[in-house]
């Protein structure tokens, strides 16, 4: 039973923290960051594969069954991790990227 807890109604910031310890505590800490973009980009298409499921587009009936929740959880935490290895604080990215798009005229 792991006894890592995640705070009620968590900021991004408490998120990254959290999939920081979780990495360490499950021995995933030694990955390389080319290995984690890997596996973020195979979690991107486990999500793909996911909606295109939803949205009843032909799939591979042999293909195996993904759940679009859980692969967008998998693609969070994956993001979560290289970013902790960038030492990116990401909602201080978003907030800085954010304000930057708000100045742009968008058609």
């Amino acid at each position: 039973m792991s006894k890592l807890i995640l705070k009620q109604n968590p900021t991004l910031r408490d998120f990254q923290d959290y999939v920081a310890r979780m990495i360490k505590k499950r021995g995933f800490d030694k990955k390389t960051v080319p290995e984690l973009f890997m596996l973020f980009l195979e979690e991107c298409g486990e999500m793909a594969k996911a909606a295109r499921k939803m949205r009843k587009m032909k799939t591979d009936t042999n293909s195996e069954r993904f759940i679009f929740d859980h692969e967008a959880a998998d693609v969070f935490i994956y993001l979560l991790d290289i970013c902790n290895h960038y030492g990116v604080d990401l909602e201080k990215a978003f907030r800085d990227k954010e304000a930057i798009n708000k100045k742009r005229t968008w058609e």
